[in-house]
């Protein structure tokens, strides 16, 4: 008789989906971005109502998305959502997308950005100047790459991304507990980081003004808040990661709702407190000019050691993202693999470890190329565009299946039906309606040499060749409708 197929092992309570919604958003953003967006705004309660309106948005979102995730409790999340939802080919775009540059772009320059702050504490080898620009190529629209330039960064980039793939290869019970224990410290040295700023002085000695801000009003005020909301987007990115894995968490019809509702609750605060906090040792004409804010902040109430705190907790939160972006990405390309539409080899699973080890291996070598090659950033900025597209087209799957799934079980109902999932729609929408018309303008001002966002699809579209190759091929047996 045949072997019985190894399945996914349903391992993940609620403390380790909630970690790994708020590990896998919470990174380096917060540690950087509000000073770009103290510099858009001028103004300190601008500041923290971009935060409060864009976690209410993210919120909207994520319940949005928990209807959806308590229908079909199945690996592979927001892919298997959009073929229910749009059809084979619109779920297989994202699903290349997510491949091809979104996750493992992701995971390539959080990955990156733990080797830089380690140079903090010990500094990494570089090759001589003359070998690093011994091998440069040059690549349409991408521009110059050096893959031997800052060669002891990514060499430690690429350490972290497969020390931490086998982490997950070898269970998702141990890359569970390693995303627990890492959200746990990342949380806790944000909130020293917060207590230090109030506690240890009232307010730091203002320093020297280092950028003119203007304070906004009318429909200037209006197109700055816009600005400002897309760096507060991009720190709470990472939100629908837990969807990915719900095939192998316990009664996940209740427990992906619950995380998503309490994880991104936390994200919420954390972010206002971490910003309430910069306020309050640092007038915003300083924040406004900072490279680091959040070193500034720390150098002024902990003096020569705030840097090395923040550098620390600063690898400690990417090196918890990079773990949960890690585990639940690769059971995209794994649910692919399992609808027959991507290289099947790419669904096995580990019949030791209950993990799709080759799915694993395949998205750590891909993101090991992004690494040397040094495009990632370039790749990642011109697929938030498409991100955003999914996650309007996402949101309104779930007037879609209202309709053709009138009276399937619904565990979970998203609070403020219609209102709620419209709201993130037509939001999500206006977004990417204003990056396209940013991205047109900036290039007919010769800022850039092409319109990212079209790029963006362009890139997606090069999976189109692999879906007709894969599209007649037949899901396994026993793949769950």
């Amino acid at each position: 008789m045949d072997k019985p197929r190894a399945t996914l092992a349903r391992n993940l309570g609620l403390l380790t989906t909630t970690a790994i919604v708020v590990g896998s958003v919470i990174g380096s953003g917060i540690f950087k971005k509000p000073a770009v967006m103290a510099a858009q705004l001028g103004s300190g309660e601008l500041l923290l109502a971009v935060w409060v309106v864009a976690g209410i948005l993210t919120l909207f979102g994520a319940l949005t998305n928990a209807e959806i995730a308590s229908m079909f409790p199945v690996t592979g999340g927001q892919y298997e959502f959009f073929r229910r939802m749009f059809g084979d080919f619109t779920a297989y775009l994202y699903g290349w997308a997510v491949f091809a540059v979104i996750q493992t772009g992701s995971i390539a320059s959080i990955a990156y950005i733990f080797s830089e702050y380690a140079e903090v504490f010990v500094p990494l080898p570089r090759f001589p100047p003359g070998i690093e620009q011994a091998l440069v190529l040059n690549l349409p629209l991408l521009g110059t790459i050096t893959p031997l330039a800052n060669i002891g960064v990514k060499a430690l980039t690429i350490l972290l991304v497969c020390g931490l793939t086998t982490v997950n290869y070898l269970g998702v019970r141990f890359g569970g507990a390693v995303q627990v224990t890492f959200t746990t410290l990342k949380v806790a040295a944000i909130l020293v980081l917060v207590a230090a700023g109030f506690l240890l002085t009232g307010r730091a000695v203002d320093p020297a003004p280092v950028a003119n801000v203007v304070s906004h009003s009318g429909t200037p005020m209006i197109l700055a808040f816009a600005a400002a909301m897309s760096g507060a987007f991009w720190a709470y990115d990472g939100w629908n990661n837990i969807t990915y894995v719900a095939g192998e968490v316990k009664d996940p019809q209740r427990t992906v709702p619950r995380a998503l509702f309490i994880g991104t609750g936390i994200i919420i605060a954390v972010y206002v407190m971490v910003n309430l906090a910069y306020l309050h040792v640092l007038p915003i004409e300083a924040m406004a000019g900072s490279q680091l804010v959040a070193s500034d902040m720390a150098n002024a109430v902990m003096g020569g050691l705030g840097s090395g705190f923040v550098a620390a907790a600063v690898m400690i939160s990417t090196f918890g993202t990079a773990n949960g972006t890690i585990l639940a990405s690769a059971r995209v390309y794994f649910a692919m693999s399992n609808r027959g539409r991507f290289f099947r080899p790419i669904g096995n699973i580990h019949p030791v470890f209950r993990t799709p080890g080759n799915a694993l291996i395949l998205q750590a070598s891909w993101t090991s190329l992004l690494v040397l090659s040094g495009t990632f950033d370039t790749l990642t900025d011109m697929l938030i565009f498409v991100s955003w597209v999914f996650y309007a087209l996402g949101a309104a799957g779930i007037f879609v299946l209202r309709r053709t799934l009138r009276d399937a079980p619904r565990p979970y109902k998203v609070w403020g039906y219609p209102f709620v999932p419209a709201i993130f729609v037509l939001v999500a929408t206006a977004y990417v309606v204003l990056t396209l018309w940013n991205d047109i303008a900036a290039f007919q001002r010769g800022e850039v040499p092409m319109v990212n966002s079209v790029f963006g699809l362009l890139l997606v579209a090069t999976g189109i060749p692999f879906y007709l190759a894969f599209r007649r091929r037949p899901a396994l047996p026993g793949t769950a409708e």
